[in-house]
């Protein structure tokens, strides 16, 4: 598989992520349902803590990965959904930094939402990964 990333401008680089991401040669494509900070019991968990949430919606995210033999290093697409758009961008680092230690700039798209479908959840990931 060869990513090419696609930036016709590069301010969204100094952001973490780029305009589009051109893949070829790809095997397997993953597409993941949006991963949010739930326990593994089902229950949902750091109602009020930004931070801990995209922390947690990470660690989720990348156990369903890995769960198809991939990492946060194939994601290509990532979708970010949050109830509070300021308050993530304030807590963003959390992302950037996992993203950045993983080398991957997934084209990202990020929508504020009036609520997610599990009361007290902040935050949502929902990515695609190829591989």
């Amino acid at each position: 598989m060869e990513r090419t990333a696609v930036n016709p401008v590069t301010w969204s680089v100094e952001l973490g992520f780029n305009q589009a991401e051109l893949v070829t040669g790809v095997t397997r494509t993953l597409y993941c349902s949006g991963q949010t900070a739930m326990g593994a019991d089902g229950k949902p968990r750091h109602e009020g803590d930004m931070a801990a949430q995209i922390g947690l919606s990470l660690d989720n995210l990348e156990a369903v990965l890995g769960a198809a033999g991939m990492a946060l290093a194939d994601l290509v697409r990532l979708n970010v959904y949050t109830t509070d758009v300021d308050l993530l961008f304030q807590h963003y680092g959390v992302l950037a930094s996992r993203l950045g230690a993983a080398q991957v700039a997934p084209a990202t798209t990020m929508l504020g939402v009036t609520r997610l479908a599990v009361p007290g959840q902040m935050v949502e990931l929902e990515g695609t990964a190829v591989a």
